[in-house]
């Protein structure tokens, strides 16, 4: 009997351990029928923050349609490219993809503050942000172009100097918001919470134009067909750490951002093109 009974315990130990290592933890309770007795097993979990309303890179839906994943805590769906991407890197690293909605200013603090694990958001690595958080390797590259209404009065610029006089705007806490300045006259109103306010924004005419990420204007004009898509021969003065997209993690989180590293590598430039195709293609009409 003292066997037995050493034997039961030997086994739920060894369940504990075997599920220790990993992305993250979320705690579970088996029963095990012989000693009634119930062992705590740790499920591995990449908790992963994002605006979910920042099209094509994530967007919320009602439903788990064309590969969505719910939105922890709500009764939402998240899909886009970044859904795409993040469930390709949470199956390389043996681990449940855990989604939660966050606004685009609280991203870090929600990272630093180990409420998630990733920030997977279409965000760029800049040198400010790199002093608060470590970055992956690129997982997008996108140019910076215009976006204007396909019967506006800017409708035909050809180039920045072409919109001289411009009430423009931009998704706040973006590098696409700092570089309206480089708009020669350009009329520069208060920054907009998140890209579906500045379409709204610049379908309704309280402003003339925005600067977007490729994918995101491709995505709003596949969406609103009274959008129009400027690509100035010159184009925006932005550097690499602006026009890249990366993966945040917690300073010196080494172990994850290596996995993660590791993964990207084997992503190929045609395959992720072919995922933000199909992101564009899947958006919503609302969004």
């Amino acid at each position: 009997m003292k066997k037995r009974r050493l034997l039961s315990v030997l086994l739920a130990a060894m369940i504990v351990v075997m599920g220790v290592a990993g992305c993250g933890k979320s705690t579970t309770a088996v029963s095990d029928e012989k000693t009634s007795t119930e062992a705590k097993t740790e499920e591995k979990v990449l908790r992963v923050g994002m605006e979910c309303g920042n099209p094509p890179y994530n967007w919320s839906q009602t439903d788990d349609s064309n590969g969505a994943v719910k939105v922890e805590g709500t009764n939402e769906y998240v899909n886009g490219y970044d859904i795409t991407m993040a469930k390709a890197i949470a199956e390389s690293m043996g681990c449940k993809l855990e989604v939660y909605k966050i606004e685009w200013n609280g991203l870090i603090m929600a990272l630093q503050s180990d409420k998630i694990d990733a920030i997977i958001a279409g965000m760029s690595p800049t040198e400010e942000r790199k002093e608060s958080v470590d970055f992956t390797d690129p997982y997008y590259t996108a140019e910076y172009l215009t976006l204007v209404k396909a019967d506006g009065k800017y409708a035909d610029a050809a180039s920045k100097e072409d919109l001289d006089g411009a009430v423009v705007s931009s998704q706040q806490g973006t590098k696409m918001y700092d570089t309206l300045s480089q708009i020669p006259g350009a009329k520069i109103e208060e920054a907009l919470p998140d890209m579906s306010s500045v379409v709204v924004a610049l379908t309704s005419g309280r402003i003339d134009a925005t600067i977007v990420e490729k994918p995101m204007g491709l995505a709003a004009v596949a969406t609103n067909p009274d959008l129009k898509l400027l690509d100035f021969e010159e184009g925006y003065d932005v550097d690499d750490s602006i026009t890249s997209i990366s993966i945040a993690v917690r300073k010196g989180d080494s172990e994850r951002l290596d996995a993660m590293n590791s993964k990207l590598k084997e992503i190929d430039e045609s395959t992720r093109a072919a995922w933000m195709d199909e992101a564009i293609s899947n958006q919503p009409a609302e969004n």
